[in-house]
C-alpha cells in the first residue's frame, strides 16, 4: 500500500479548486493507496502539514496549489526518501511548466499515479530553498505588489508590475561575486533562476535546466524608462540579453554582499521576504528532491 498524502491550498490561483476526497478516492484505488487530504489554512501552514505527514509515513507528498504551495511543500523533502507530487492549482505554476506537469487535474493525476520519478536540483538563499527561482529588486516589487492585490490573475501581475515601475529607487547597491568574478552593481535587477520559467510561460533565462547542477544568474543593472520599457519588450520575446545593461552566467555558488541600503527586497519562489542581512549566499544542491512528472 503506497500512503500519498495531499495538501491542498483552497484559495490558489482563482480559489475554486474542487480536488476533495471524493474526487482522489475515485482515482487512487483504496486497495493500493491509503489517502490522507489535508488543507492549508493559511501562509506557511503547509510546511506545518508536511512536517506532520512525514512523521505519520507519507511515502507522497502532493502539493495542489502554486509555486508558493509547492515550495513551502518540497522544502521539507529535500534530501528526503519521501517523493513529491503536483497538482498545480495556482495562477502562474511556473514549477509545474517546466516539468511538463498539466493544469488539467485529471491529466496531472495520471501522472503521479504512473510515478515516473526524476530527482531535481534544488536552490539555496541564505537558510530557505527554492525551486524555480529567487530575485532581488524590481521582481520582488512586483511580488509585494501582487500578494497585496488579494487576487491571482495575469492582469494582477501586470498592474503589480506597472506600480512597482512607477515607484521604482535605485536605493541599493551590491557586490556580487561569482565564478572567481567580482562585481559591484547598482542594480535594477538581481535574478537567479533553477528553472526555465517564472510562470504564464515568461522566462528570463530561457535555457536553464533542473538538472544541470547549475544556477542562471541575471544581472540587470540601473536603466532607464526608455530602457525600462524595452527590457520589458525583450523580456516577453526572450531577448533581453540584446540590452547592454544586462549580463547573465551559469554558476554554482553566489555571494551578495550590500554596500548601500537597508536591507534586500527578495522573493523566492514568489514569495516576498525583505532580508536585513548583509551577506547572501546561494547555492545549488544537485539532485536534492525527487519529483514525480
Amino acid at each position: 500500500m503506497t500512503h500519498i498524502h495531499f495538501i491542498v491550498n483552497p484559495i490558489a490561483g482563482s480559489g475554486n479548486t474542487f480536488i476533495n476526497r471524493g474526487l482522489l478516492e475515485k482515482y487512487f484505488d483504496n486497495n493500493l493507496y491509503v489517502i490522507t487530504l489535508k488543507k492549508s489554512l493559511y501562509k506557511k501552514h503547509a510546511v506545518q502539514l508536511t512536517q506532520d505527514s512525514i512523521r505519520e509515513g507519507a511515502q507522497i507528498i502532493v502539493a495542489c496549489g502554486g509555486d508558493g504551495t509547492i515550495n513551502e511543500v518540497a522544502s521539507c523533502l529535500v534530501n528526503s526518501p519521501v517523493i513529491l507530487g503536483i497538482l498545480a492549482t495556482g495562477s502562474g505554476n511556473g514549477l509545474a511548466s517546466h516539468l511538463h506537469i498539466p493544469k488539467d487535474i485529471l491529466k496531472a493525476i495520471k501522472i503521479i499515479k504512473n510515478q515516473n520519478i526524476k530527482q531535481i536540483d534544488v536552490g539555496s538563499f541564505n537558510s530557505k530553498y527554492f525551486f524555480s527561482n529567487a530575485g532581488i529588486g524590481f521582481d520582488a516589487r512586483v511580488v509585494k505588489h501582487y500578494e497585496a492585490s488579494g487576487q491571482r490573475r495575469l492582469t494582477s501581475y501586470i498592474k503589480a508590475s506597472l506600480k512597482s515601475l512607477k515607484e521604482y529607487k535605485y536605493q541599493n547597491q551590491v557586490e556580487v561575486k561569482a565564478n572567481n568574478k567580482i562585481i559591484q552593481i547598482r542594480h535594477f535587477m538581481i535574478f537567479v533562476s533553477n528553472s526555465n520559467e517564472l510562470g504564464y510561460k515568461i522566462s528570463l533565462t530561457p535555457k536553464a535546466s533542473l538538472q544541470d547542477g547549475l544556477l542562471d544568474l541575471l544581472l540587470v543593472s540601473k536603466l532607464n524608462l526608455f530602457k525600462t520599457l524595452l527590457f520589458g519588450f525583450l523580456m516577453l520575446i526572450k531577448k533581453q540579453y540584446l540590452l547592454n545593461e544586462v549580463e547573465s552566467f551559469q554558476t554554482k555558488n553566489i555571494q551578495l554582499k550590500r554596500l548601500k541600503g537597508t536591507a534586500f527586497n527578495s522573493q523566492i519562489d514568489g514569495e516576498f521576504y525583505s532580508i536585513e542581512d548583509q551577506l547572501v549566499t546561494i547555492s545549488i544542491l544537485e539532485k536534492g528532491l525527487k519529483v514525480i512528472t
